[in-house]
């Protein structure tokens, strides 16, 4: 029997390779899974670590073992995974850890049409099932077959977004040794861009710097190398090349909030009126540029099953998050970074004006980005934030996520605990950087106490 209690996630399995995470756990992970879905057939994909290849092959012997069919889609970034589950309409599997060390690795499960499979829709049964010891199964073995679709899944972006009328861009792309490093080539080929490739060498151990994008630390190199050439704009992917940061031409980052904006109202040209999904620490620029733009915005709780669940109750058509993922109807409801990277690059060629300029009218406020600090009584120090600020006048207050509190001056914050640590991680908004500091300091100091 197996524990499983440290490695199952809220919306995934992560943890150490060979001490959490070994062939022996993924190939029952694998059988759970299949009898989970009882579907005909699952993908399966993997990013560049070395752990990978041999744990999706795992996976595969505990899904043929149930009798159901395996497509391998080899190396993949996630998104490549959910569109292979979307467009040939089955379960599927994505071997990574994102951008998490070199000695994890995790799988991201979803159902056919790329439906994610997390804590409450199914994780817990499988965790469940190989704890108490996956049943056998009778019949027909499985085949593995192996189908390559990068190509096909660089075609169906460029029916979502056209880039081919742009005006030539030049824009440095670091996919972090990650799996940008294989989908940018195919996704960028042929398009008026001159992609200027940093780290696109698949090396799992990421030898020059972790491939994660909203650690300011790790975007340096990219920002150097657009300001040195005098690029267009920069990109950065992460591990598994599901999120995607962008830089202006003057190598400033664009802020995830901004991108949301800049994509709503292009999805909104496409589909007047449509409902727009965002988190609750997106900018409050997000909705009022909806709602400008004729759309339907609404406020979900943070983290992505609660994104997906709302754009399916909803029908919208896009969604977005403040950790740089985004999600598409038309992708099956799925995130994907390159999509997004896309649509920023086409706002830009349809137009004569540099990046900076474009996203410009998408950033009205001053965000202090997220500030997380330890504290013993987390639910102890978040009660004494809303006694200090239930009574002020003007102020409302509201608990969908944590608190978030709206000033009459236009500044607002939510602080709300960790799931997993003991933090409380507050984003802090003003008008301007005095309204934000100064609000950004008073609720810290109660917070750190």
């Amino acid at each position: 029997m197996h524990d499983l209690s440290g490695i199952v996630k809220a919306y995934d399995i992560r943890g150490v390779v060979d001490e959490q995470l070994d062939a022996a756990v993924v190939r029952e992970i694998g059988a759970a899974f299949a009898r989970l879905v009882s579907a005909p057939e699952i993908a399966i994909g993997h990013d560049m670590r070395d752990s990978s290849p041999g744990l999706a092959a795992a996976f595969a012997e505990g899904v043929t073992d149930q009798g159901v069919d395996v497509v391998e889609i080899g190396l993949a970034s996630t998104d490549m995974l959910y569109f292979a589950s979307g467009h040939l309409d089955i379960p599927g599997a994505m071997f990574t850890a994102s951008h998490n060390p070199a000695r994890y690795n995790g799988i991201k499960l979803c159902r056919a049409g790329a439906a994610p499979v997390g804590q409450d829709s199914g994780l817990a049964e499988i965790r469940e099932m190989v704890e108490n010891g996956v049943p056998g199964f009778v019949g027909r073995r499985g085949t593995v077959s192996s189908r390559d679709l990068l190509a096909e899944y660089s075609a169906y972006l460029h029916e979502l977004v056209d880039l081919s009328n742009s005006r030539p861009l030049t824009i440095v792309v670091d996919a972090g040794n990650g799996m940008g490093g294989h989908t940018v080539p195919e996704v960028f080929k042929n398009l008026p861009l001159t992609v200027v490739p940093l780290y696109f060498e698949l090396d799992g151990s990421f030898p020059n710097h972790e491939a994660n994008p909203l650690d300011p630390a790790n975007i340096v190199d990219l920002q150097a190398k657009v300001r040195e050439i005098g690029a267009d704009a920069g990109l950065a992917f992460d591990g598994d090349a599901d999120r995607c940061f962008v830089v202006d031409e003057n190598g400033d980052p664009v802020s995830p909030s901004a991108v949301t904006a800049l994509v709503a109202v292009r999805e909104l040209a496409k589909d007047p009126g449509g409902t727009i999904i965002h988190n609750l620490i997106t900018s409050k620029a997000v909705p009022e540029i909806v709602t400008e733009h004729g759309g339907k915005p609404v406020r979900t709780r943070v983290g992505h099953s609660f994104i997906k669940q709302s754009m399916a109750e909803t029908g919208a058509i896009f969604g977005g998050e403040h950790s740089a993922h985004y999600y598409f109807r038309d992708f099956w409801r799925a995130d994907t970074g390159m999509l997004a990277a896309m649509h920023v690059l086409a706002a830009l060629g349809e137009q004569a004006s540099p990046l900076s300029e474009l996203t410009s009218e998408y950033s009205r406020y001053v965000a202090s980005g997220e500030v997380n600090s330890t504290v013993a009584e987390p639910t102890q120090r978040l009660a004494q934030v809303r006694a200090a600020f239930i009574d002020r006048a003007g102020a409302t207050v509201d608990e969908l996520d944590g608190l978030t509190v709206q000033l009459t001056d236009g500044s607002w914050f939510n602080v709300r605990p960790s799931n997993t640590e003991p933090l409380l991680r507050l984003n802090v908004e003003g008008p301007g950087e005095t309204e934000m500091v100064r609000l950004r300091d008073e609720v810290l100091s109660i917070v750190r106490g």
